[in-house]
């Protein structure tokens, strides 16, 4: 049986609604995360509810409302935590043996979102927007990251400004966003064919990207 949502739970893309300061509250919200996240694997997405959420994370709906203001509200703010994760890991990876070039950027990203979503909970559902294509009752599943651009469209902003000097040709914006889509569609066709990643379809993401971004955009 489908769980039913309330009115609130369809509204209010987007991130949270109220970041925590005190240390208190961040780790109420990192627990609310965590509930979300573990409770993708066990239900998806759709069947997920906001009251589910708050009593895995051992807290007052209330709480949950002083953070987020609804279900998509708090799936955007994991996918948010989610992409921030996945960009620590790949500036720690850059920082600490510089890649080569396009391709060796491409290698350390491609590997580190396939490592996460092996392990990270959650993130066969949601990485940075929901890997599904039945969006349930989200009214804008495409926005989880915010209004202004759709989830793959800030994803590729914000590699563009890690990759920094790699990216920096004037044209690059858009051939990352092409990028985005062509990496999406492929890797969510080798999890589909293997639960653990297909190798043989990573390593053609891997191939096509290298040699999509590896020249320079008109």
């Amino acid at each position: 049986m489908k769980a039913q949502t309330g009115p609130s739970e369809q509204h209010h893309p987007g991130p949270a609604r109220r970041r925590p300061v005190q240390q208190r509250s961040v780790q109420r919200y990192e627990r609310l995360l965590d509930a979300c996240a573990g409770l993708l694997d066990e239900v998806g997405p759709t069947a997920l509810t906001t009251k589910e959420v708050a009593a895995r994370a051992e807290v007052p709906i209330g709480t949950l409302y002083q953070f987020f203001a609804g279900k998509e509200s708090l799936l955007g703010a994991l996918a948010e935590r989610n992409l921030d994760r996945f960009l620590h890991r790949l500036a720690v990876r850059t920082q600490h043996g510089a890649p080569d070039g396009v391709a060796g950027f491409v290698d350390v990203a491609v590997d580190e979102f396939v490592a996460m979503k092996r392990t990270v909970p959650g993130f066969g559902h949601l990485d940075f927007g929901l890997v599904g294509t039945d969006p349930g009752d989200l009214r804008d599943a495409e926005h989880l990251l915010g209004t202004d651009l759709d989830n793959n469209a800030a994803v590729a902003v914000r590699i563009g400004a890690l990759g920094g000097d790699l990216f920096a040709a004037p044209g690059f914006p858009l051939a990352l966003r092409v990028a985005l889509e062509c990496a999406d569609a492929v890797l969510k066709l080798a999890f589909r064919v293997d639960p653990a990643g297909d190798a043989a379809l990573i390593a053609e993401c891997k191939r096509l990207l290298t040699g999509y971004l590896g020249q320079p955009p008109a």
